[in-house]
């Protein structure tokens, strides 16, 4: 490879790691991505440059494709369906470096004296490739209710799954011994049964950490294959892919309370994420934009909890300027924001942002959480488990263990819902049946817009 040309691999991934550092924060989110698409640019510029490519036409015209499609998907998708966008990408390069992988195995197949590292790479990346891309599969139908969004159980599922690991293992091992493309085809399919294996028993609000997870096992196997085809930028760009999704994996976990091993396998002993799903017949306290108006304009400090119901009906926009109107009657008002809330980490901050509320009024969970007691209302918007007392007081309960924010801690607690239908968890919320609690049915926008001009009217 020439000297520009290490130059310009060399700068694309100065690029992936200033776009991670960019990521890290909402004020520089925007600069990080753009740096990291500046990067993904450069790199593929230099490789047309660089190397005798065959089937240019055919790549050439993928690549159109591809761009068409993806421009296209990413202006349509809705907010609150950028997990699953999330989901589908994560799975495609998965399968992507899979099938790198097992088109090596044709010139390594007819080579007398193949490198070990090489076959391992291979082997390796086949099958980690093949669950991630099953696996996203799984998640993006759950996320999209294509399917389910609780755990997928049949009897036999602990013994198939530890078979198909096995066997899985077995392959990759005879890959490297026997570098045969029908065994590598072989290996792709059970890594992929592994990968739907994987993810079915898996439901409710750990779905989002399972997407975490397979995105740093697709990162772990473009790197693998960076070896196979002796790319440094591959290697580079899905080590820092695999590193920074490991680590976000293990914050949601710490987030959520629980290990990794629970969250993926806890359903299998009857715990972990099985929730009921049932709606209660149980009386509540309800009441009209009016009486929530007047609570609201005589309070003092105001807390807002928003959910995914806020982002499914686009009400973030209507909700600040609910804020806006009761700050300026100087009614002090944060925005308490879990780290799970949505369907993944850093979804509320987006939301919030596109509706220009200030950073400053978004309050992360450790640090408003001891300010629930001194708060007159707290007005929980389309959110559910993130403040589901059970999380506390219900060993068993799917989200046992989790940290939540002490909504239950306010002075007056105002709920708006749809209706009494449980949250993602799919398990019942004590804190709607609590005597400080009334709740406002609704579509949150629509709920929000008579609540502006109730307060309005005040």
């Amino acid at each position: 490879m020439s000297t520009w040309a290490q130059l310009g691999y060399l700068a694309a991934a100065v690029c992936f790691i200033l776009s991670l550092k960019g990521l890290s924060s909402p004020r520089t989110a925007r600069v990080g991505n753009l740096l990291g698409a500046t990067g993904a640019v450069l790199a593929c510029v230099i490789t047309f440059y660089e190397y005798d490519v065959d089937n240019l036409n055919a790549i050439l015209i993928a690549v159109a494709v591809g761009t068409v499609a993806g421009v296209v998907g990413a202006r349509m998708v809705k907010m609150t369906q950028m997990p699953q966008l999330v989901a589908l990408f994560n799975g495609v390069g998965g399968g992507a470096a899979a099938l790198v992988a097992l088109l090596e195995l044709v010139p390594l197949e007819g080579d007398p004296d193949p490198k070990l590292a090489a076959l391992i790479a291979v082997g390796f990346t086949v099958f980690v490739g093949s669950v991630s891309f099953a696996g996203s599969m799984v998640t993006f139908a759950k996320l999209q209710e294509l399917m389910t969004t609780r755990p997928v159980l049949f009897p036999a599922l602990p013994v198939v799954f530890g078979v198909t690991l096995v066997a899985g293992v077995a392959l990759a091992v005879d890959v490297v011994v026997n570098p045969l493309i029908w065994v590598g085809a072989v290996l792709s399919v059970v890594g992929l049964l592994f990968g739907v294996l994987l993810v079915l028993p898996v439901g409710g609000a750990d779905v989002p950490i399972v997407i975490s997870l397979l995105n740093a096992l697709t990162g772990l196997a473009v790197a693998a294959s960076g070896y196979v085809l002796e790319n440094s930028l591959l290697l580079v760009g899905g080590t820092l892919v695999g590193a920074s999704g490991t680590f976000l994996t293990r914050l949601m976990a710490q987030a959520m309370g629980r290990s990794l091993a629970n969250i993926l396998f806890g359903a299998l002993r009857g715990g972990s994420t099985l929730g009921g799903g049932e709606v209660s017949d149980r009386p509540v306290k309800s009441a009209g934009p009016t009486d929530v108006a007047i609570l609201l304009g005589y309070a003092q400090r105001v807390i807002i909890v928003p959910g995914y119901g806020l982002a499914v009906a686009q009400a973030q926009h209507t909700l600040r300027d609910l804020v806006d109107v009761l700050g300026s009657r100087g009614i002090t008002v944060d925005y308490a924001i879990h780290p799970v809330a949505g369907r993944m980490p850093g979804h509320m901050n987006v939301l919030l942002a596109e509706a220009q509320v200030p950073y400053e009024q978004l309050k992360e969970m450790d640090s408003i959480n001891g300010e629930f007691k001194q708060a007159d209302v707290a007005l929980v918007v389309g959110a559910n488990d993130v403040v589901n007392p059970a999380a506390k007081s219900t060993p068993g309960a799917p989200i046992y263990g989790m940290p939540i924010l002490n909504v239950d801690e306010a002075h007056r607690i105002v709920f708006m819902k749809r209706s009494m239908r449980p949250g993602f968890a799919g398990i019942e919320n004590e804190l709607l049946f609590d005597p400080k609690t009334t709740l406002l049915f609704g579509d949150a926008r629509d709920s929000l817009s008579k609540l502006l001009s109730a307060v309005k009217s005040l």
